[in-house]
């Protein structure tokens, strides 16, 4: 396959490898809710650093990656500085920043962003999708360098989409009016788009109009999230349905309560079935089947946005709202995990908040901004998403979108009832003008609390458009929701860990070991797990004998001794027997053992050395 060659690639085509791991460190004070590692995250750091942190927990686990690198127009500013020990990077760092005068800008872009793609890529799920936004500047280059980590059949395609609609010509007859965005996966399949309009039905007459249903599973133990597992009763028979003890449900009991209370739920005819979620038509059916050329984002513009959230404009080239909610409905599912690598003023999370409480999903992001805006532009905007700020101005939320081509225009009356379903759903009835814009006003029988003043129902540029309008005055209404703010804590230096001049606390090192050993995700430990239980890996229990006490590291206490070994070997024994399944062996980390090989093996131990154990005292 070919390969893209440019300046310096041997020196960072491995660098991700030195790229020191440093534990995420949590400020409760600067989050949303209490502190929780496995939610929400904003974390403040270098990017590159803060990838590798995340790979202990989030490794094969992100289901979308949505990224906004810097597209090198020479204009950014932007430095190159990832620390590679090399005669010609450190030359490189006496020329930054970069500008257009640069004639290798280009090789220093490619030398940043490789290690940072090598790492989302372990971090990708399979079935995940990566969708990076570029400009003409860099577009063919990230195409290359993208198809050779992840493989030539990872493209999925590309979005052009209209970014400006004011002419832009400056030296030539051209104006460049758009961006892209490019789509790649590991499995070359975006979820959520295989459902087909057919697929749509109304069996119980819903207001609402026709829809499909997703599961309400979610992905995660009740000792990891315990607020997903709860029983659910069916409102009128009393059948009692419980979770997937191994996944819980997608949102919590509030959030089931809300997609209840606005009749979301399809509950199962059969004993064995499981309620499930309603998602109708008239909030897809814009996005099925997706084009690549998205022109219709026009009216509220992410510089807009900013100003009604901070009363100015505090960032420059924010992305629409509007945009990172298609892309997160294009390529993630209801209870996805975002990642958003080079995180600005906040707009994915913003979105994907926005998404959930529109759908009652369970989506998670993970923010990452090494700038010092993290906490007073980035977080803060997803504090004030959360919470509610206070504006004047309208918000306008689009209800249905689908553009009219002649076969659609001999249906009017299919779109005119699923208009009108839409306002009687939203407590508002149609006045009609004549003149093909329709304004609403209040229907005086609504029996439910109206989201907004008016439907304003409109063909434009031949978009149906149908839109919920509000007057906002002194407080716009918070999200919901919640987030952890994180900085990165101190490297787990090894030369210092063998030295004991640096010691990291217990599950910074466990996870990192844990990770380094089986390429898997930490687990939560069970409730009555030992200690020294660090988690179940696909083949085996691990353990971690260890404090970061340098007379501990050098006492009989660390070592792996036979009585030690007997204990993790019947705690494994009991613990596999209630699974069902034969015993698995046992991985220890620990900084001597006091055990032959031939006993390790008796008791299906496999031994690991701490480094520690290099320097420890006789």
């Amino acid at each position: 396959m070919p390969e893209i060659v440019f300046k310096g690639k041997e020196y960072v085509y491995n660098h991700h490898l030195t790229v020191p791991y440093r534990p995420l460190q949590p400020l409760a004070d600067k989050g949303v809710g209490a502190p929780d590692l496995s939610g929400n995250l904003v974390i403040h750091g270098d990017n590159l650093h803060a990838l590798k942190s995340l790979l202990p927990r989030c490794a094969g686990a992100v289901d979308l990656i949505f990224i906004d690198p810097p597209y090198n127009t020479g204009n950014e500013g932007w430095c190159y500085s990832d620390g590679v020990n090399s005669p010609i990077m450190k030359e490189w760092l006496t020329t930054n920043p970069v500008d257009g005068e640069d004639m290798l800008r280009h090789d220093k872009w490619l030398c940043m962003m490789w290690p940072r793609l090598v790492l989302l890529s372990e971090l990708l799920a399979d079935h995940g999708v990566l969708a990076i936004c570029i400009d003409e500047n860099e577009v063919h280059r990230l195409f290359c360098a993208v198809t050779e980590i992840l493989g030539e059949e990872s493209y999925v395609g590309s979005v052009v989409w209209r970014t400006r609609n004011v002419d832009n010509r400056i030296a030539t007859k051209l104006s460049t009016d758009h961006e892209y965005v490019l789509l790649f996966s590991k499995g070359k399949r975006v979820r959520g788009r295989t459902i087909d309009r057919s697929d749509f039905s109304n069996p119980d007459a819903d207001p609402k109009g026709a829809y499909v249903t997703d599961p309400l599973t979610g992905k995660a133990k009740a000792d990891r999230r315990p607020n997903l597992h709860y029983p659910i009763e069916h409102p009128t028979d009393g059948r009692v349905f419980h979770p997937d003890p191994d996944l819980g449900w997608i949102t919590d009991k509030d959030g089931f309560e809300k997609l209840l209370s606005e009749k979301r739920i399809a509950w199962p005819i059969s004993a064995s079935g499981k309620p499930r979620k309603k998602r109708y038509l008239s909030e897809t059916a814009a996005r099925m089947p997706e084009t690549t050329f998205w022109s219709d984002f026009k009216g509220v513009s992410g510089y807009d946005e900013l100003d009604r959230i901070f009363g100015e404009r505090p960032f420059d080239f924010p992305k629409p709202l509007s945009f990172a909610e298609r892309v997160i409905d294009l390529c993630a599912s209801s209870d996805a995990l975002i990642l958003d690598s080079f995180a600005g003023s906040g707009t994915t999370a913003h979105a994907v908040l926005k998404a959930n409480a529109k759908d009652g999903g369970n989506r998670r992001f993970i923010l990452v901004e090494g700038e010092a805006y993290a906490d007073t532009l980035t977080a803060e905007r997803v504090r004030r998403a959360i919470k509610g700020y206070a504006w004047e101005g309208t918000q306008r939320e689009t209800l249905l979108e689908e553009k009219i081509t002649f076969t659609q225009f001999k249906k009017a009356a299919e779109w005119l009832a699923k208009v009108d379903a839409i306002k009687r759903a939203e407590g508002l009835v149609d006045e009609g003008d004549g003149q093909g814009d329709l304004v609403e006003q209040a229907a005086p029988k609504a029996t439910h609390r109206k989201r907004f003043d008016k439907i304003e129902t409109k063909i434009d540029d031949g978009v149906l458009r149908v839109e919920g309008v509000r007057r906002i005055s002194e407080m716009a209404p918070g999200l919901g929701g919640s987030f952890t703010y994180c900085t990165l804590g101190d490297a787990v230096d090894l030369d210092k860990l063998l030295s004991g001049e640096r010691l990291p606390a217990f599950d910074a090192l466990g996870a990192w070991l844990f990770y380094t050993a089986t390429g898997g995700v930490l687990p939560p430990a069970p409730k009555k797990a030992p200690p020294w239980y660090l988690g179940e890996a696909k083949d085996c229990h691990v353990w971690l004998v260890y404090q970061p006490d340098l007379n501990f590291l050098k006492s009989p206490e660390a070592a792996l001794t036979l009585s030690l070994a007997k204990q993790f070997q019947c705690w494994g024994k009991e613990h596999d027997s209630t699974r069902e399944r034969k015993p698995l062996r046992h991985l220890v980390f620990a900084p001597a053992k006091y055990l032959s090989n031939r006993q390790l093996q008796e008791h299906g131990v496999d031994y690991a050395p701490l480094p520690f154990a290099l320097y420890r005292e006789a």
